[in-house]
């Protein structure tokens, strides 16, 4: 079973109050989902407006879908931003979302983006070539042996750039062990047991959790 986080938005107390508005936003998200194999891990629902970029709710549904790696629905576009800088942003959320009511619009951001990273691409590519062009005429000898190895500054730099990831993961992973061990989960195993139960995946995501990744997931946040 899928699951997904639904994200819905609102703009005034009045219509968070009446339910105007969120009502159809809800039945834009099941009537997307279509009754399929989804599971909605959680719902958040937000009372401001578009023009903000700082919204607790949000960044909790963007917490949520990391957590459980898994997407952000949402019923129209305009309920993230109309701005589309903030939906660049999206990508920094590192998370997929998708609108009800344009499917295809995380295609079109990542499509934006793989274009102005196309055209970074051919950019190098052309300066690599006028490089070699230059380096022959002067007489340098290219080809050779192209194996590469690494060096002791490029093996710590990749070691505390996964580091950082481990970390970060860590971080959206504790609250709900938190929550588990104040549920009455004492030992490592039984927590391992709640975070399996409620389909979170592991840090790596593959497997099932164990005590000692419990344990190694606490150690990351001392």
């Amino acid at each position: 079973m899928t699951q997904v986080v639904a994200y819905y938005r609102v703009s005034t107390d009045q219509q968070g109050q009446s339910g105007l508005g969120l009502e159809a936003q809800r039945h834009a998200v099941m009537s997307y989902l279509n009754g399929g194999s989804w599971q909605i891990v959680a719902e958040f629902t937000e009372i401001e407006s578009g023009k903000r970029s700082d919204r607790p709710e949000l960044d909790k549904a963007f917490a949520t879908a990391r957590l459980h790696r898994c997407s952000l629905v949402i019923a129209k576009l305009d309920r993230l931003s109309r701005d589309a800088h903030f939906l660049l942003g999206l990508e920094k959320a590192g998370i997929d979302f998708v609108a009800a009511d344009m499917p295809n619009a995380n295609r079109l951001t990542v499509g934006i983006m793989a274009m102005v990273a196309e055209e970074e691409r051919r950019m190098i590519s052309k300066r690599t070539k006028e490089a070699l062009a230059a380096a022959r005429a002067r007489g340098t000898k290219l080809g050779g042996d192209r194996g590469v190895v690494p060096s002791q500054k490029a093996r710590a730099l990749a070691a505390r750039t996964l580091k950082v990831r481990a970390t970060s993961r860590a971080a959206d992973i504790a609250p709900a062990i938190r929550a588990l061990q104040a549920a009455g989960a004492e030992s490592l195993r039984a927590v391992a047991e709640g975070l399996n139960e409620s389909g979170i995946p592991t840090a790596r995501g593959q497997g099932k959790w164990s005590a000692v990744q419990v344990q190694r997931t606490l150690a990351r946040l001392d």
